[in-house]
């Protein structure tokens, strides 16, 4: 019988194609989209090589532990702004108990279910699967109007499993793929809400324990969804090197190659600079140790710090293959003004010759008769 005390985390292989899941699929991508990614075999992902541990809780229920359930991950935008929904909410469409949680914004019940909703443009459901998830979306977030900033062409999700057994000692995740929800403890400073929490469908005393690990998947997902935007981006500038291999020229105008590099600026700008971004740990952690815990467990075993890294290692990269290409434009432009200058100059001599031409002619002629006849 595996010791109680162990707890563990689930990952289901059910992240779509474009996602390829977990893949984290960093090389340079081949112009065509249906290539562009291609999924690994499951072993190699860092939640795949330890997804054997949990095989005997799963094989061994208890009387004390739920049955799996489902924490279901989606993002459909780039950003939220969860003040328009909490407005939208407040306004005549509240749902039971809705309310800010720290970074979230919490539905602590909707179809027997509860939801954090990030401003990185995801949100998490536990207790509910995808048709659900997309219900939430179509029916609640969907008709907020202004809610959702620059929607992904297609969205992201991530989907795990969890139980709750209020035996176990604590809620951990150290190895496995099965997250146990069991006691935890109470958090370090005072939090007035949780003393006037509306009616919720899991324990109250996992609430921020959830909260930790929603925001950790959050970012893995909203990061996805970036992940595919680079790529298709990336794609849609692999006929550059070509077109200056083959012809000696970028194939693009200095315009329009200035106007991709604003997108590589927007796409840095909304991984490192923005308040949700995917490298710093949220301020609420910095005096609750136990719930940044649960945080870094979870965004290292989806391995967010990696793939950070790894998408401004290609930002880098793409930003100064553009940068050489400007400057080949701007060397051009520079070329080309030499000789329009050069062409300008000859125009005005040859005018300057038809113009005054025959006064010349005439008073060259003159001067060597004088000459002539001084001679005589």
């Amino acid at each position: 019988m595996l010791c109680c005390s162990r707890r563990y985390l689930s990952l289901i292989p059910t992240r779509n194609l474009a996602l390829s899941t977990f893949t984290r699929s960093f090389a340079t991508g081949s112009s065509e989209e249906g290539n562009a990614l291609k999924i690994k075999p499951k072993s190699t992902t860092a939640l795949r090589r330890t997804a054997s541990a949990s095989l005997p809780i799963r094989a061994n229920p208890t009387p004390t532990r739920s049955s799996i359930e489902t924490v279901f991950t989606i993002a459909t935008a780039q950003k939220y702004l969860l003040s328009r929904l909490q407005d939208h909410l407040y306004s005549g469409h509240l749902l039971t108990g809705a309310r800010v949680l720290h970074e979230a914004f919490w539905i602590p019940n909707w179809k027997q279910g509860e939801i954090f909703v990030f401003g990185n443009g995801s949100f998490v459901c536990w207790g509910l699967g995808e048709k659900d998830a997309r219900s939430f979306e179509s029916e609640v977030l969907r008709p907020v109007s202004g809610f959702q900033v620059a929607l992904l062409k297609e969205a992201e999700t991530e989907e795990l499993e969890f139980v709750t057994d209020r035996t176990e000692n604590k809620t951990l995740f150290d190895s496995g793929d099965l997250i146990i929800l069991g006691k935890t403890t109470p958090l370090d400073t005072k939090d007035a809400s949780l003393s006037i929490l509306p009616p919720t469908v899991f324990p109250r005393d996992t609430l921020y324990a959830r909260y930790a690990f929603s925001q950790a998947l959050s970012r893995s997902t909203a990061l996805s969804g970036l992940e595919v935007s680079l790529d298709d981006y990336l794609s849609s500038m692999t006929h550059l090197p070509h077109a200056l291999e083959e012809t000696g020229k970028p194939g693009m105008s200095r315009k329009a190659l200035i106007k991709k590099l604003g997108e590589l600026m927007k796409f840095r700008q909304g991984l490192n600079l923005n308040r949700e971004n995917f490298s710093d740990i949220p301020d609420f952690y910095w005096t609750e140790p136990e719930l940044e815990r649960y945080f870094k467990s979870m965004s290292d075993a989806l391995e967010i710090k990696l793939r950070t890294d790894l998408v401004n290692d290609k930002i880098t990269y793409a930003a100064e293959a553009q940068s050489v290409l400007r400057q080949l434009l701007t060397e051009s432009s520079s070329h080309n003004l030499e000789l329009i200058i050069i062409a300008l100059i000859a125009v005005e001599v040859v005018v300057a010759l038809v113009r005054d031409g025959p006064e010349l002619w005439e008073m060259f002629k003159g001067d060597s008769a004088e000459k002539e006849s001084k001679e005589t």
